[in-house]
């Protein structure tokens, strides 16, 4: 995800020099089912030709070994270089800057662009578009819809009444009023009082919303992506990596920081950010909290006691202490390639890829996104277990063990409901905790 917004840069700069081919080669099941692939494609505005590499042939012929890998390929066809891992921007052009020069000055090129018919193009407008989290608050009757893909906050009521939006919808980092301010992905929030605090994942920055102002001033991040880790400091002048997720706790935002593989405090009196737990390595292994290994997490809530969050690349469920002498504690989940949709105890449960989380009466509720289902995990017992949805990706209402997600990315309780962020479905939906059914939102006032 770090490297399309590089190539789109270079697709546009080299558009008439440069074919962009992207070949999806999946680590997780549900990645490897085309309908999937399409919708990913359609999430993350790719407007390059994509191949499913469903079974690593495209992998193995090219002698890949790592995520991302980029090959280069002349004009004649030949390989000509590789990159294993993110790249910046510069390092692209200047490389891409010279094959140009050399090969039009052999005129092996043939210039012109590519026409494509995009996918984006058989698709329509909705009200949102690919939800990523959401926030319902009970005491004050509010819903907080993170409108993904529209780069947007919508403020709504429990019943789907739309109050505020804020944003533009254009893609940028802007501050300002509701309607100027300009967010790019917006992902989980964290409220308090009139105050929200929201994860401006691509913006790689934290907003802050005045909600009875509607005004929009960002407190942490400069709007450029880490490229080094680094042990932080004054958080208007960091540079920060795919925050995705944010809990509040005593004055501390406490960040699921998912392109650090950390978590990040941001103390919100002293303004000051930095790594809070795991070193940056990409693994589960647990232990003091410096370090302890994480795998992009991407949910966090807590308890005021401890702090519980999805380990997605990992599949796992896992703890926080809330003081520097606490250790990061697995819950589920066992390493980077262990994965699958088995309910039980500790070491015998698989999850694949879970993101959203969040907690009632000791009981986590998780969205294990990859399996299109909503789970319990209870941290005492370290049981998992199906709760809502069958597990194929659909679009349907009903009693619990009837209804069908998308890829739900994202989830808030309040008032006895679970409110759903059902990311491929383009929707909220709402769980009754006590009736056991499943409703679609509907939104009025969009």
């Amino acid at each position: 995800m770090h490297v399309f917004p590089q190539l789109r840069k270079l697709e546009d700069k080299y558009r008439n020099e440069l074919t962009v081919v992207g070949v999806h080669s999946a680590k997780f099941t549900a990645e490897k089912d085309t309908a999937n692939v399409r919708k990913a494609v359609l999430r993350y505005e790719i407007e390059h030709p994509v191949i499913n590499d469903s079974d690593f042939e495209v992998w193995k012929q090219y002698g890949v070994r790592a995520w991302p890998t980029i090959m280069f390929v002349d004009p004649a066809g030949k390989v000509v270089g590789k990159h294993e891992g993110e790249i910046s921007f510069e390092s692209f052009d200047k490389l891409l800057g010279d094959m140009v020069a050399e090969f039009d000055g052999r005129e092996l090129l043939t210039k012109g662009p590519l026409a494509f018919h995009l996918e984006k193009e058989k698709e329509w407008e909705r009200p949102l578009s690919f939800p990523g989290k959401v926030l319902a608050d009970g005491a004050s009757g509010r819903l907080f819809i993170a409108d993904s893909n529209h780069n947007r906050i919508v403020v709504a009521s429990l019943d789907g009444q739309v109050h505020q939006i804020i944003g533009s919808g254009s893609e940028g980092l802007k501050d300002g009023s509701r309607d100027k301010a300009q967010f790019f992905d917006p992902q989980g929030f964290a409220l308090d009082g009139d105050t929200l605090y929201v994860a401006d994942t691509k913006n790689h920055a934290i907003r802050e919303i005045d909600l009875t102002s509607g005004n929009v001033k960002t407190i942490a991040g400069t709007g450029q992506q880490a490229q080094t880790f680094h042990g932080g400091g004054n958080a208007a002048f960091l540079q920060l990596n795919s925050p995705w997720d944010l809990a509040l706790h005593e004055g501390v935002l406490y960040i699921a920081m998912a392109g650090f593989h950390q978590l990040w405090s941001l103390d919100l009196s002293t303004k000051e950010a930095r790594p809070y737990a795991g070193n940056g390595r990409e693994r589960i292994v647990d232990g003091a909290l410096a370090e302890a290994e994480l795998a992009q997490p991407s949910g966090i809530v807590t308890d005021g006691e401890t702090l519980y969050f999805t380990d997605s690349e990992t599949s796992a469920i896992r703890t926080a202490g809330l003081s520097r002498m606490g250790r990061v504690e697995t819950i589920v989940g066992l390493h980077l390639f262990e994965f699958g949709d088995v309910d039980g105890v500790g070491e015998k449960v698989r999850l694949q890829h879970p993101i959203g989380i969040d907690i009632l009466d000791g009981v986590l509720y998780v969205t294990d996104t990859y399996n299109n289902k909503i789970k319990r995990v209870y941290p005492a017992t370290r049981e998992a277990c199906g709760f809502i949805g069958t597990g194929v990706a659909g679009d349907v209402d009903g009693p619990a063990d009837v209804a069908q997600f998308h890829e739900p990315a994202g989830l808030s309780i309040a008032n006895g409901k679970i409110y759903v962020a059902d990311t491929n479905n383009h929707a909220i939906r709402v769980a009754d905790l006590e009736t056991m059914k499943v409703g679609t939102l509907a939104l009025t006032g969009i």
